[in-house]
């Protein structure tokens, strides 16, 4: 329980610090880097999950291809 009221504390004291951190020039440019390095981040991501889609959603229609031909071979 004394693990859970420091990690809250410590949540509570960095949000507060971030904060007033944000409300100088340095600060605003600092947390607009890190922002822009977020977003570059979460749309490598996207774009790697949506290229190994497409390549697992070919991957599937070929396997489809060959059993239904396979199937048609034994009729």
């Amino acid at each position: 329980m004394k693990g859970i009221l420091l990690l809250a504390i410590g949540v509570a004291a960095g949000f507060i610090v971030a904060h007033e951190v944000a409300k100088t020039p340095q600060g605003k440019r600092f947390f607009d880097d890190i922002d822009t390095k977020a977003r570059e981040f979460s749309s490598a991501v996207v774009d790697g999950y949506k290229a190994r889609e497409a390549e697992l959603r070919a991957a599937v229609a070929e396997a489809e291809d060959v059993v239904n031909d396979l199937a048609d071979r034994i009729k």
